[in-house]
Formats: structure tokens, sequence, C-alpha cells
């Protein structure tokens, strides 16, 4: 599902170029880190504001609840210590294997252009969906396994899915 955001968002999109966050700065130990809260910590829902450099999670201990968390606290490997070790759990949707493939596509897709680039991105294991913000202010929301099959063409219009 796209859902197309704020027209006057899409109409600035080529006067604005991507700056490095924080988050971007040290983006693969933060991905490491929601690797390790996902699979091995009880978060089942992550969502990364890679603009903003924070993250919200969820745990399954605690579902009505979310945790906010700066670049400070992701890039801290401690962090895990505040998120007690649980199994991954067996009805997931998304194989625990297949985490750090979504991530690896989130980083990918937020170095893809200078222009067009994600602005957040979130997983949710029990239904496995994955979605997305660009910098043009569009939303996509999609199965983890579709996503994965997706290419960089895609999301710039350069292919077919």
């Amino acid at each position: 599902m796209q859902m197309k955001g704020d027209p006057a968002i899409r109409a600035g999109l080529f006067h604005q170029e991507r700056v490095n966050s924080p988050m971007d700065e040290r983006i693969d130990e933060v991905l490491a880190l929601i690797h390790e809260l996902v699979t091995v910590h009880g978060v089942f829902h992550a969502k990364l504001h890679f603009s903003s450099s924070r993250a919200t999670l969820w745990v399954g201990d605690d579902p009505f609840r979310y945790c906010l968390h700066g670049i400070t606290d992701l890039a801290d490997p401690n962090l895990c210590l505040a998120y007690p070790r649980q199994p991954y759990p067996t009805d997931a949707s998304i194989p625990a294997e297949k985490v750090r493939e979504v991530l690896k596509c989130f980083k990918d897709l937020r170095f893809m252009d200078e222009t067009l680039y994600l602005r957040s991105g979130s997983l949710n294991i029990f239904n496995g969906m994955v979605g997305l913000t660009f910098s043009c202010d569009g939303s996509h929301y999609m199965p983890w396994d579709e996503f994965l099959d997706k290419n960089l063409g895609f999301w710039v219009g350069a292919s077919n899915p």
C-alpha cells in the first residue's frame, strides 16, 4: 500500500538534500543494536527515525507503551541490558534470520539518493509488515518478503517490481 503525503513537501522535493544525521554517522552500530533488541530482547515493533536520530520500540511484555530512545542510547550496546533476554517468538511472521536483511535495506534506502531517501522505517515481526516514509513524504506499507524482493531501482522509479 502506498500513501501519498503532503503535496507541499512533494512540491519542494528537488529543493532539498539529505543532511547526515547523528544516526547516519553511526548507522551500522544502531542497526546492529536494533537487530539484537528484536531477535534477542523481546522488541516486536521498531520504528527508526533516521532524520531525527531516534527510535520507538514496543516490547512484547508491555505492548501498550512504547520506549523512545535517542542516538545516545541507540549507539550504546548497554541499552540491551534494559530489555530482558527473551526467545524469538515462534509465531512471528518475519523469520529471525530475515530481520538483519530488512534493516540492511533500510540503510540502503537511507543512502540511495541525496534527494529521495528514507526518513523512517519500521518493522513489526508479528504482522510481518514494513513501513517506510520517504523524503517526498510518501509512505509505503508492505509485507517483509515483498519488501526484500524490491531493488533500489524500484524505489527511485528506474525498474519494475
